[in-house]
């Protein structure tokens, strides 16, 4: 793989976990500031997740007759004026705004998931590729690190009586539509790095349908959508539940911050995990932590104070491994079929809109701690996908 094409890719992954964990705590901030009960706070997530289900097909489509680079300058300018948008949404406090905005950072989004994912996994040996996501998924766990840190005192700063007042609500994605434009300018000026672009090599629309023929790709798909959605649900929830008296009665803003130990787990726990695959087969490692993630997630609903809150924050940990892994395990043997596939996967994003607000209705029905029961069964189940993966090569899904 390019050298200059790996360090543009920790940009882009960067940039997306930065704005991924910002997003989070529109959740919090708009469920005080509005009066919102759970599932309608976290129409924030169907809102920002629900674009790989609605437009993953023709932005697909787009990627195999424009190619990789091209598709990623679309993707990174659609995020930029996104984020310009969410910024008057916020003025204006208007939620029907920020939804429409985060739906349009959302189209962005999906056209860098199909796009730089493929490119990392396929553009370089086959070998190893689950090791390469990994490691770039470190880079994007880096963003979703100092994305509370820097994000919460602004978007939470209002709805917190220690802290002092601030003015700059929206400038965290202010700053990202900054970085996101200057990042399009610089896909734009190295189009022409992968001259032969892989992506017009695959593709007639009937292949996009045929390839799911593959029960592995099906699993694979089903388990992103559970791991998506319970992480998320998680980091969207978080805050709340620190503020819980129950658990460490912390303040809006110091519950937002400590949100970033979520993300760093995941952060530290893929570079160990590229680490680890060298060592360990991929399909074990992911049985292994996923098992520790539903074990910790259901500690953290009977287990009080700071116990409880401490095995929810470990859960990212648990997370480290879980997308990248299971997007290798998915893949097809034949490469060619391989951004047909990324598509579906891809799409199984939407997971992210689904399962939180389903957890959020629960949350409603029941209370808070007890809907983390949902979180928890989509980790038990991305351990089975894991069980069958490790299983000798006929058994196979």
């Amino acid at each position: 793989m390019d050298s200059r094409l790996f360090r543009l890719s920790i940009g882009v992954f960067f940039t997306g976990g930065f704005l991924t964990s910002s997003v989070s705590l529109l959740v919090p901030q708009l469920k005080l500031m509005l009066d919102l009960d759970y599932k309608g706070a976290l129409l924030v997530q169907l809102a920002f997740h629900s674009s790989y289900m609605l437009f993953a097909l023709p932005i697909t489509w787009s990627i195999v007759r424009a190619g990789y680079m091209r598709a990623i300058v679309a993707g990174l300018a659609v995020i930029t004026a996104g984020c310009l948008a969410l910024t008057l949404a916020q003025n204006a406090l208007s939620f029907a705004m920020v939804l429409g905005a985060l739906l349009l950072v959302s189209a962005g989004q999906t056209f860098l998931q199909i796009a730089s994912n493929t490119v990392v996994a396929v553009i370089g040996p086959s070998r190893g590729a689950a090791r390469r996501l990994t490691l770039l998924q470190g880079f994007n766990s880096f963003g979703t690190v100092l994305g509370p840190l820097l994000s919460a005192p602004l978007l939470l700063g209002e709805l917190d009586p220690q802290a002092a007042r601030h003015v700059g609500a929206a400038l965290p994605f202010t700053g990202t539509a900054l970085v996101t434009g200057l990042l399009a300018f610089a896909y734009f000026r190295n189009r022409a790095l992968l001259e032969q672009d892989e992506s017009r090599r695959f593709a007639s629309i009937g292949q996009m349908f045929r390839v799911m023929r593959s029960r592995r790709l099906r699993w694979g798909a089903a388990s992103i959508f559970v791991y998506v959605g319970a992480e998320v649900a998680i980091g969207a929830l978080l805050p709340t539940v620190l503020m819980r008296p129950d658990r460490l009665d912390a303040a809006p803003v110091l519950a937002g911050q400590l949100v970033s130990l979520y993300w760093g787990g995941a952060m530290v726990g893929r570079f160990l995990g590229a680490w680890a695959m060298q060592r360990i087969a991929e399909a074990r490692l992911l049985m292994a932590v996923s098992f520790g993630a539903a074990v910790l997630t259901t500690a953290a609903i009977v287990l009080p104070g700071v116990t409880g809150a401490s095995a929810l924050l470990a859960v990212g940990l648990c997370n480290a491994i879980m997308y990248p892994t299971i997007y290798a395990l998915a893949l097809p043997e034949d490469e060619r079929q391989a951004p047909v596939a990324s598509m579906w996967l891809c799409m199984a994003v939407v997971g992210g809109a689904i399962v939180p607000l389903l957890t959020g209705a629960l949350a409603d029905a029941t209370a808070l701690l007890p809907a983390l029961i949902l979180p928890a069964a989509c980790y038990a189940f991305i351990a089975q996908f894991a069980a069958l993966c490790a299983r000798p090569q006929e058994t196979r899904p």
